[in-house]
């Protein structure tokens, strides 16, 4: 399915037109409890130029959870539209949409996965490195936090091997690793959790980044959270660690001097923005396949 969806996602970016009016009279309703940039602009536009229609709900005009139960929504909604997306803070409320609804869910965003940010940066890596299998990841950083799940999944399974460079107290989810540690065998790629940047970023193909203030961390932590993170920002020097041609990766937004320094980000290695356009190439490829289109 990952493969089918790169597939299709490089198609349709580079012969869009090909698609305009595919989804002609189609509507999509996009609920969003967390803030957005890209998830927002990336499926409106996305369902634009498909032909198609997008409504934005933030939840705060929405009595979804609260007046209304997850389950009445679902089955609601259902009845006025063609596909739903949700950008959310608990899956379980991810889950409890899609599996009362009669069309098509997907989970633009919860606080333990981030699967269409992954999809895309698969997409984003196949464009550059012409595969995927073989390779070799290192997340730096907040290791329990949706993209790292994302990562460890999607990477597991096209057969990228991973390392998750963190503090000991910020380790990914246990669930979520034996998961991947299942797709591993079956990929025959490896998955490593370490404490140390310098020896997780060795030799490695993709170094990748992520916010250490994700939404729902509360302001008073921010400082402790900078001081717990400082020893697994991506500097230069760091980044020397890997391949030569390795190339630096952050989902976005980003902030210089936390994270990643400006001239990692800014840099030459760095595709962020790369991978912040396939979005909208990888939204289009999963809309269509749900809608049975491609």
């Amino acid at each position: 399915m990952v493969d089918d969806l790169i597939s299709h996602a490089s198609k349709i970016k580079k012969n869009p037109e090909k698609y305009f009016d595919i989804l002609k009279s189609k509507t999509m309703l996009m609920i969003f409890e967390k803030p957005s940039l890209r998830t927002r602009a990336s499926f409106e536009v996305g369902m634009t130029q498909l032909g198609g229609h997008a409504i934005y709900m933030d939840i705060k005009d929405s009595p979804l959870g609260k007046k209304e139960s997850i389950e009445d929504t679902a089955k609601t909604s259902s009845r006025y539209c063609d596909i739903m997306m949700a950008r959310l803070f608990k899956q379980d409320s991810i889950e409890k949409l899609a599996n009362n609804a009669t069309v098509p869910v997907i989970n633009g965003l919860t606080d333990i996965f981030h699967p269409c940010q992954i999809l895309s940066d698969l997409l984003t890596i196949y464009e550059k490195k012409n595969k995927l299998k073989g390779l070799k990841l290192c997340f730096v950083g907040d290791g329990n936090n949706n993209i790292v799940h994302s990562l460890l999944l999607g990477c597991s399974i096209v057969g990228i091997n991973i390392s998750i460079s963190c503090p000991k107290k910020h380790e990914p989810l246990g669930w979520v690793i034996d998961l991947a540690e299942k797709n591993a065998k079956k990929s025959d790629s490896k998955i490593e959790i370490l404490n140390n940047a310098e020896k997780a970023v060795d030799n490695v193909d993709i170094v990748y980044a992520d916010t250490w203030m994700s939404y729902h961390i509360p302001k008073e932590q921010e400082d402790e959270r900078i001081k717990t993170f400082k020893p697994y920002q991506v500097t230069a020097k760091l980044m020397a660690n890997a391949k030569e041609d390795a190339i630096f990766m952050n989902c976005l937004p980003a902030i210089r001097g936390q994270e990643q320094t400006a001239e990692v980000i800014d840099g030459k290695q760095s595709i962020v923005f790369d991978q912040a356009e396939n979005r909208l190439h990888m939204q289009k490829a999963i809309i269509l396949k749900l809608l049975h289109k491609i």
